[in-house]
């Protein structure tokens, strides 16, 4: 409640004001600091280092298989001969945030290899890797690791398949955590 007293005495004026029951609320300030976090991790990425390679070779009357598995290791089934040089499973260099998890997928079907100058195909199936193909099979020990892929081309006669280079693509995925 607020009373005012007013007093006026002359010939001086004098004016006296009072306030009783007013009292002033003062609010306290106070402030504090917050702390900002920003982090930048690498980039997950994914490329090849090494094609897969099945080498040189010469298939007999009745075609067949050559198997190549991640470690590079060659086998040949059916009536083909292995010729010079080199052969070798893909490779592809994984990278990014350290400890990261990480599924591999592989092709799911067959990819046709076409000759460079003819219409004549041959076809890769039955894709492995190293890590697994699966849901989380991968993990970036020290923020990288090597996945090595292997396959099996499945050859034709030597009229089904004449002489000369085939090549083809395909797609892997890496999907990370």
């Amino acid at each position: 409640m607020r009373r005012l007293k007013i007093l006026i005495f002359s010939p001086i004026f004098l004016l006296i004001v009072t306030v009783e029951d007013i009292s002033a609320q003062v609010t306290p300030s106070n402030s504090a600091t917050g702390q900002i976090i920003a982090e930048i991790v690498p980039v997950f990425s994914a490329h090849e280092t090494s094609q897969l390679n099945f080498g040189r070779f010469s298939p007999g009357p009745q075609g067949g298989r050559i198997i190549l598995t991640p470690q590079s290791t060659l086998s040949l089934q059916g009536s083909i001969d292995k010729g010079p040089g080199s052969h070798n499973a893909a490779s592809f260099y994984v990278s990014g945030d350290v400890d990261a998890a990480y599924s591999i997928t592989l092709p799911s079907g067959p990819v046709v290899l076409t000759h460079i100058s003819d219409a004549k195909t041959m076809v890769v199936e039955d894709w492995v890797s190293v890590p697994a193909a699966g849901t989380g099979t991968g993990m970036l020990q020290g923020g990288f690791q090597v996945v090595n892929v292997g396959a099996t081309l499945k050859v034709g006669t030597l009229y089904d398949n004449p002489v000369g280079i085939y090549v083809g693509s395909y797609n892997i995925s890496f999907d990370f955590y």
